[in-house]
Formats: structure tokens, C-alpha cells, sequence
């Protein structure tokens, strides 16, 4: 009985520890993050617009999100919850910043989820 108990849970054990070796699927910044940028924040964070007007911070390119506003980085390469991007767009912040702002509609969890998911691998330009 013991010797059966040792087994399952070696069995436990192995498929546990291979399932913390799956990764998600590799993130592209061109094909999935930027469209989200574009079509949930690019309005209001363009030259001329008030979100760039009051932070400098652009999502025209890869490396004006980079760069991000004029107070520091939005976006901290393997680090989703400590990337300011992600604490605006979940709602972490006071609401006076957080992201979008006004009416518009808070983006949706997947698209959260494509912004955390590429940040966490990495953030690279791909």
C-alpha cells in the first residue's frame, strides 16, 4: 500500500513539475500587441492628443513605447505586475490615471492578457 502511495505520488510529482515547464506561445509585439495599442490607445497617446500631452508617452513604434513618458518606463522586460502599462490598463492605479480614461471602454482581459504575456517573455520587438 505504501510502495503504491510512493508511486502515484511520484506520478503527481513528474506531471506537476512538467506542467511548470510550459510556456505560452511566443507573443509578438508587431502582430499582437501593437494592433491592441493602436485600436485601444492610439488615439489619445499621439502628438497633439491630451494621454501624449501629458505623459510623452507614445505607442507609434516599438521604441517610443520603450522610451515611455516623461516620467520613466511603462513597460519592465519579464515584469507584467511591476510594468506601470499593465497597473494603468488593470485599473491598479488612481483611477484619475488609470487607463483608458473617461468613457472609453477598459480594455478587455485577453487583450491584458496578450500585453502581460509579451511583456513576461521578454518584451522584444518581434
Amino acid at each position: 500500500m505504501i510502495k503504491t502511495a510512493r508511486v502515484a505520488l511520484g506520478v503527481l510529482l513528474a506531471g506537476l513539475v512538467a506542467g511548470c515547464g510550459r510556456s505560452e506561445p511566443p507573443v509578438s509585439f508587431s502582430q499582437d500587441v501593437k494592433p491592441v495599442l493602436d485600436r485601444r490607445c492610439g488615439e489619445c497617446h499621439t502628438p497633439g492628443q491630451p494621454g501624449y500631452e501629458a505623459s510623452q508617452l507614445s505607442f507609434a513604434s516599438y521604441d517610443d513605447l520603450m522610451t515611455g513618458t516623461r516620467f520613466g518606463a511603462v513597460v519592465v522586460p519579464g515584469d507584467s505586475l511591476g510594468s506601470t502599462l499593465v497597473v494603468l490598463v488593470e485599473g491598479r492605479a488612481d483611477p484619475s490615471i488609470s487607463m483608458p480614461h473617461g468613457d472609453a471602454e477598459p480594455l478587455r482581459q485577453g487583450e491584458i492578457d496578450v500585453i502581460k504575456t509579451w511583456i513576461e517573455q521578454g518584451a522584444p520587438n518581434n
